[in-house]
């Protein structure tokens, strides 16, 4: 089955998700028990999206953007595990801000075509509601906090941002792949396809980016105790 973004398949799968990403931090909230069960489940999934898409995409045609995971979903998704394992500030952050500004947009404009119920759909949702439920998780059941001034975070996280899309680039042109997109917008329609021609589009959703994390960074700008003092 073929799988068009924008269609009822897209609209139920993201009611879907997003019903069960709510039910699973409202669980979470209501016991430390809870807690832990749902911190547990979260970071499997994220931690097990590489091997499953390995496992999803037996069959179909190979090519190096479904086998290596260096799309900035897969390694968001590696973040977010070691986040809610460790609770490493700077890993937190990036679970947070890249999942929101950049795995949420995957969501919306969904960089796939199969349909279900294959496999590599059924992982492509999975792992990216994953690192969504993981962003949301940090905050509101972690009390995870960007650090001050509040506009800190942010920057970091762009700059960290601006060092992944150099090294996509550099990949890209060795392996002839198209991770970040940032050799080509994808197949589908994305808003990439609104900022303009390569390789002005880059400069675009740097900026985008930029304004993205500042936005997500402005609930927190009021100093609290459970602020990042790191």
């Amino acid at each position: 089955m073929h799988f068009h973004p924008f269609t009822s398949t897209h609209y139920i799968t993201l009611a879907i998700g997003f019903s069960i990403t709510a039910g699973l931090i409202i669980f979470a909230k209501r016991s430390e028990k809870n807690q832990r069960f749902v911190t547990a489940i979260i970071a499997f999934l994220c931690l097990a999206s590489y091997p499953f898409a390995l496992f999803a995409w037996r069959g179909y045609p190979v090519a190096l953007d479904n086998v290596l995971p260096l799309h900035l979903c897969d390694l968001a998704a590696i973040v977010a595990g070691f986040a809610l394992f460790t609770r490493k500030p700077i890993l937190l952050t990036l679970t947070y801000f890249w999942g929101i500004a950049a795995t949420t947009q995957a969501l919306l404009t969904p960089a796939i075509s199969i349909g279900p119920p294959s496999l590599p759909f059924i992982h492509f949702f999975i792992q990216h509601f994953a690192i969504v439920a993981a962003a949301l998780y940090i905050p509101i059941v972690l009390k995870w906090r960007p650090k001050t001034p509040w506009w800190r975070s942010p920057l970091e996280v762009f700059g960290i941002s601006i060092l992944y899309h150099t090294f996509s680039l550099a990949v890209n042109t060795a392996l002839k792949t198209n991770f970040a997109f940032s050799s080509r917008p994808p197949d589908n329609p994305s808003l990439i396809d609104h900022l303009g021609a390569w390789p002005l589009y880059l400069f675009a959703m740097q900026g985008l980016a930029l304004v993205l994390y500042l936005l997500l960074a402005l609930p927190f700008r009021c100093p609290s105790r459970d602020h990042e003092r790191s």
